[in-house]
């Protein structure tokens, strides 16, 4: 038998970690500043209650938009009434709006009190009565003020009563 030894390999050396900068301390007699207090965040406005958010946030929002696109005979209500179309009789929560002398007119329906719950659209021109109840929204998880301002603005121009193509 031969005693042969194995070459050992070196083992590497741990590195040197670089001294870390000494923290500057506050001259005597003086004391650190105390953190800012964090601001609350004020609620989203889509935290309002229900009718207080339409009333105060999405009519008058709605209004300013639609004056913005050339509606200028625009009379906006907030009611809970029976839905405009024949042989409904349940009562919801409707934005109407009507213009050109009550030609046009439109209504986005809440299925409940709750700008998240289902909504619908239904329209009318040239003074008849609405007959088709659309579902309005249905794709988005969280409804904002804004996007319940463009998704009227879409679904009133899909009409073409915005901008004529």
């Amino acid at each position: 038998m031969s005693d042969e030894t194995t070459p050992q390999t070196p083992t590497p050396e741990p590195e040197e970690k670089p001294a870390k900068a000494p923290k500057a301390k506050a001259a005597e007699g003086e004391e650190k500043p105390a953190k800012a207090p964090k601001k609350e965040k004020p609620p989203a406005l889509e935290d309002k209650p229900f009718a207080d958010f339409v009333a105060q946030d999405y009519l008058p929002g709605l209004k300013l938009m639609l004056s913005k696109l050339g509606i200028q005979d625009l009379d906006l209500k907030f009611e809970k009434q029976k839905l405009p179309i024949a042989g409904m009789t349940d009562a919801y929560w409707q934005v109407i709006g009507h213009w050109q002398g009550g030609k046009r007119q439109f209504h986005i329906i809440f299925s409940k009190e709750d700008i998240q719950a289902a909504k619908f659209f239904c329209y009318a021109d040239n003074g008849a009565q609405p007959s088709t109840l659309e579902s309005f929204m249905i794709d988005e998880r969280k409804v904002s003020l804004d996007l319940l301002l463009l998704y009227t603005a879409q679904r009133l121009n899909g009409q073409k009563w915005l901008v004529r193509n």
